[in-house]
């Protein structure tokens, strides 16, 4: 039965860049497909079990955005580690360097089990890095205020708003370092492919090169929006934690991270559901921050996309968020279910 919508498909489906290739995520499989060679896009269906899967809890409202960021950073390791195998198998055998001695000496002791250990090592550091920068630098900055005027620095509003205003710039300066990276700004390309193809299908459109390359790379469900959101969020939370130690003041933040977590996942749904001036508020800092971490891709870029895009698309319209959709032929409402 043939249908037609009165409002364009608004789907469950998103994914995320990877090195020479894309992950996408519908909801009943996900695939990552990876550019090895002028022809080929070597594709792998990744076997993942979500935490609302294995606990119920995790299926309600605010719940929900803590577990879809924890399965998102899962996912992503996964994802990126099997992109970064394929890419450096995809390098022709002349063109690889030759290993070093310590090198050697490392793989014949340890094998593959080192570059785990290093890889769980590199994930801590980063993780305690970013705990340094983004909850106890800004609030050991604001300190400095008090040297310009005390009045101004015992202000929780001020305070609060000093504080997010220094962690949107430190996150905004380190996506733009790494744009100018030549390898980040291939991830940031096969981003905007990623979003382009995602528009394409929304847009009921034939996943076509041609179509896709017309599609905005600016979409209100990325990842980007999300941390933003966040950020944002963390700013109006700041305003009721009454605590002036920077050290302790970041951990009270670091314990509430799932309020500003849950918030933002359901504005980011409400806006990729909804396009009205509320919505479009909302998604705005995130769709500006989105001109750094998505770049115009070529074709070669669009085709992987488009590849791991159908792989995930289930035949039964199970990605359909909830929507009014018209049944032309039957002339009654049906809602399309996630």
């Amino acid at each position: 039965m043939k249908k037609e919508f009165n409002t364009k498909r608004i789907t469950s489906i998103g994914g995320s860049a990877l090195i020479e290739g894309i992950m996408m995520r519908g909801p009943k499989k996900t695939t990552v497909a990876v550019r090895t060679g002028e022809e080929e896009i070597y594709t792998e269906d990744l076997k993942f079990t979500s935490l609302a899967e294995k606990f119920k809890i995790f299926r309600i409202p605010f719940f929900r955005g803590i577990s879809g960021l924890i399965d998102s950073m899962r996912l992503s390791y996964k994802a990126l580690m099997l992109s970064a195998d394929k890419a450096i198998e995809s390098v022709p055998e002349d063109e690889h360097e030759e290993p070093s001695k310590f090198e050697k000496w490392i793989d014949e002791k340890f094998g593959d089990k080192f570059f785990k250990v290093l890889m769980v090592a590199a994930s801590v550091l980063g993780v305690a890095i970013a705990v340094l920068l983004f909850f106890v630098v800004p609030s050991a900055l604001f300190d400095l205020t008090n040297y310009v005027s005390a009045d101004f620095h015992s202000s929780w509003l001020a305070r609060s708003v000093i504080e997010g205003i220094i962690r949107i710039a430190l996150f905004l300066f380190y996506i733009v370092v790494c744009s100018k990276m030549s390898d980040m700004k291939r991830v940031f390309m096969y981003h905007g492919a990623e979003h382009k193809t995602i528009f394409c299908y929304e847009n009921e459109l034939e996943l076509t090169v041609e179509n896709v390359r017309k599609q905005s790379r600016f979409h209100p469900r990325c990842g980007t929006s999300f941390m933003v959101i966040m950020i944002l969020v963390g700013i109006i939370i700041g305003l009721f934690i009454h605590i002036a130690n920077p050290f302790l003041r970041a951990v009270v933040k670091i314990l509430l991270l799932p309020i500003s977590c849950g918030v933002g996942y359901e504005l980011i749904k409400l806006c990729g559901r909804h396009n009205n001036l509320l919505t479009r508020i909302i998604a705005a800092p995130g769709l500006w921050a989105q001109r750094i971490t998505t770049k115009e891709p070529d074709d070669k870029m669009i085709e992987v996309a488009i590849k791991a895009m159908k792989s995930v698309i289930p035949e039964n319209g199970e990605d359909l968020l909830p929507q009014k959709q018209k049944n032309v032929e039957g002339k009654k409402e049906i809602k399309g279910e996630c």
